[in-house]
C-alpha cells in the first residue's frame, strides 16, 4: 500500500510538474511508445525548463492503441497523425525509437510531413551518448538517420591503451576528417594532441572548440603543409609524436581532374613526406586516411591516393607501423554533396543531381573516425584496411530524403535536375578491385586488402620521376608515369583531352620530357 501511494505521489508530482506554463509550451506527441519514448516523457515531465507539453503516444504498433504510458494515453498509429494533430492542437513530433531503421525513419519522417508536423528526434543506438538523459539529446532529424546504418561495437580498451598518454599529430587536423579525429582522440586521454594543417582560419576555430570542450587535453596549432618537409621536421622535432594520424589531402574529384601538379604534390609527394618524417622521429603509429576512388581509379584524385597507399605499404622502416584505411564518402564533409543539396533547397531548387543511377558509399563522419581509430589498432604495419561501407546509396535518393527533411515535397515543391557525370567520375564505387583479394579481421566492421605491394627500392625511384615531372611541369610524362605504376588507372576523357591537345594552357606545355614522350607516343 506504501509503494502504490509513493508512486502515485510520484506521478502527480511529475504531472504537475508538466502542467507548468503549459500555455507557452510546444504541444508535442512522442513518436514511439516504448522504452525510450517513456524515458523521454519522464524527463520532460520532470524538468519544467522543457517547453514541451506531452499530448500523447503514438505507436505502429496497433496492440498499443488506446493504452497508457504513465497515465497518459496512446493516441493512434503514425497514419493517424493528421487526425491526432487536428484534434489535439498538435505543434510537433518527438521521434524516440533510438533502433530505427534508415527505411522506418524515412516513413515517419513522411507521415510528420502528410500532417504537416515539423518533427525532432534522439540519436541512434550508435550514437546516445547516455541512455537515462535523452531530453538534453533532442536533436531535428538529420539525413544520416534515414540511412539504414548498424551500430558500431569498439574495443575501446584497446583503443585507451594506444592513445592514452601519447602525443598525437593529425595532419589535416582541420578539415571534416581530421577535426573528428582530434575529438574522438581527445576522449581517451592523450598527453597532447597537435593539429598540423595548411588553412589558417579553419585550425583557428578547431583551437577554440578544443580548449572548450577538452580542457584537460592540451591542444597545439601548427600551421604547416606536408609538401614542406622542414616544416614536419620542426614540429616532430618539438612535440615528439608516438602517433600520427595523417588526414591532409586534395579530395575534390572534378577540380583534380584540372589539377594534376597541385594533387600529385600533395597527396603523392605529400604523404612520402609525412611517412618519412614519421620513419625519421621514430613514430610508433602512422595512419593514413585513404578513399575508395583508389579502387581501379578512374580520376586523379584516386590515381593520387592509390600511390599514397603504395607509399604506406612499401616504405616501412625501423619501428614505425604504418598503415592505411580507405573508406568511401562520409556525410556533410566539406565539399560533399550534402550541403551543396541544403543550399539548393533553400534557394527554391532546383536540386542537382548528375546521373539518375549515380550510387556512393556512404558514412557519417563520427562512424567513419571510430572506425579509423578501431583500425589502428590493428596490424603489423603495411596494411590496407578497408571498412564495411554498408549498402550502397543512390544520389537520387539522398536528394530526395534532403528535401523531405525540410519539409517539402521531392518532384513538386523543390524540383530535381540531372547535370550528366562530372570529369572523372564513376557512376559507382568499390571498396576492392578482386573481392577475393579481402580478408577478414576480428572487427565485423574491418576487412585488409592482401594485394601485393612495390618494392621499396622501385617506389623511391618512381617517387623521383614524380618529383622530377612535377617540377618540370610535364603533364604527359608524369600521366605516363602514374599510369605506369598503376596499370589499372583509366583516365577521363579530359585528362586525355588535355594531356595530348594542342600546346594550349598549363597541362600541355613543351618541356623537354614532354616532347619526347609526345615522340614516343606518335610512333
Amino acid at each position: 500500500m506504501t509503494r502504490t501511494l509513493r508512486a502515485l505521489a510520484r506521478i502527480l508530482h511529475d504531472f504537475a510538474l508538466g502542467r507548468r506554463d503549459e500555455a507557452e509550451a510546444k504541444r508535442v506527441v512522442i513518436y514511439g511508445a516504448g522504452q525510450a519514448g517513456g524515458t523521454l516523457f519522464r524527463e520532460i515531465r520532470s524538468n519544467p525548463r522543457l517547453a514541451y507539453d506531452v499530448r500523447g503516444f503514438v505507436d505502429d504498433n496497433r496492440a498499443k492503441a488506446a493504452t497508457h504510458i504513465h497515465l497518459v494515453p496512446v493516441l493512434g498509429a503514425g497514419c493517424d497523425l493528421t487526425a491526432i494533430a487536428a484534434r489535439y492542437s498538435i505543434d510537433e513530433v518527438l521521434i524516440a525509437i533510438p533502433s530505427a531503421s534508415g527505411l522506418q525513419m524515412t516513413a515517419i519522417v513522411e507521415r510528420c510531413r502528410d500532417a504537416g508536423l515539423p518533427c525532432k528526434t534522439i540519436p541512434s543506438l550508435g550514437e546516445l551518448i547516455e541512455r537515462d538523459h535523452l531530453a538534453a539529446q533532442i536533436r531535428d532529424v538529420a539525413v544520416e538517420d534515414l540511412l539504414s546504418r548498424i551500430p558500431i561495437s569498439l574495443d575501446a580498451s584497446a583503443l585507451r591503451a594506444r592513445i592514452e598518454r601519447a602525443v598525437v599529430v593529425v595532419t589535416g587536423a582541420a578539415g571534416s576528417i581530421g577535426s573528428e579525429i582530434c575529438r574522438q582522440v581527445a576522449r581517451f586521454g592523450p598527453l597532447s594532441i597537435v593539429g598540423f594543417d595548411a588553412a589558417e582560419t579553419p585550425l583557428f576555430h578547431l583551437e577554440r572548440e578544443m580548449r572548450a570542450a577538452f580542457p584537460q587535453v592540451p591542444f597545439h596549432p601548427e600551421i604547416g603543409n606536408v609538401q614542406n618537409s622542414a616544416r614536419l621536421s620542426e614540429v616532430f622535432e618539438a612535440y615528439g609524436p608516438s602517433i600520427l594520424y595523417h588526414a591532409a589531402a586534395y579530395k575534390h574529384v572534378p577540380m583534380m581532374e584540372s589539377s594534376l601538379f597541385e594533387a600529385a604534390e600533395n597527396n603523392i609527394l605529400g604523404t612520402a613526406n609525412v611517412a618519412a618524417a614519421a620513419a625519421g622521429y621514430g613514430i610508433d603509429d602512422f595512419v593514413m586516411i585513404s578513399s575508395d576512388k583508389a579502387v581501379r581509379p578512374a580520376n586523379i584524385m584516386g590515381l593520387t591516393k592509390r600511390i599514397a597507399e603504395m607509399i604506406v605499404s612499401s616504405l616501412q622502416s625501423g619501428s614505425t607501423r604504418s598503415v592505411s584505411v580507405r573508406f568511401g564518402n562520409v556525410l556533410g564533409s566539406n565539399g560533399s554533396v550534402v550541403p551543396i543539396f541544403k543550399e539548393q533547397i533553400a534557394a527554391g531548387g532546383p536540386v542537382t543531381v548528375t546521373h539518375p543511377d549515380m550510387q556512393r558509399y556512404f558514412m557519417t563522419i563520427p562512424e567513419a573516425v571510430q572506425l579509423v581509430l578501431q583500425a589502428s589498432t590493428m596490424g603489423k604495419g603495411g596494411e590496407i584496411f578497408v571498412l564495411d561501407m554498408g549498402q550502397p546509396v543512390k544520389i537520387v535518393d539522398l536528394a530526395r530524403n534532403l528535401i523531405l527533411l525540410s519539409g517539402l515535397r521531392p518532384d513538386e515543391d523543390i524540383k530535381i535536375e540531372f547535370t550528366g557525370v562530372r570529369p572523372g567520375e564513376k557512376l559507382y564505387e568499390e571498396l576492392s578491385a578482386h573481392p577475393e583479394e579481402m580478408l577478414p579481421t576480428f572487427h565485423e566492421k574491418i576487412k585488409v586488402f592482401a594485394g601485393a605491394s612495390v618494392p621499396a627500392e622501385k617506389l623511391r625511384e618512381e617517387l623521383e620521376a614524380v618529383r622530377r615531372l612535377c617540377a618540370l611541369r610535364d603533364a604527359r610524362g608524369l600521366v605516363l608515369r602514374l599510369k605506369e605504376l598503376v596499370p589499372d588507372y583509366s583516365p577521363s576523357s579530359d585528362i586525355l583531352r588535355s594531356v595530348w591537345a594542342e600546346p594550349t594552357g598549363i597541362a600541355a606545355l613543351p618541356t623537354a620530357r614532354g616532347l619526347k614522350a609526345a615522340e614516343a607516343l606518335d610512333r
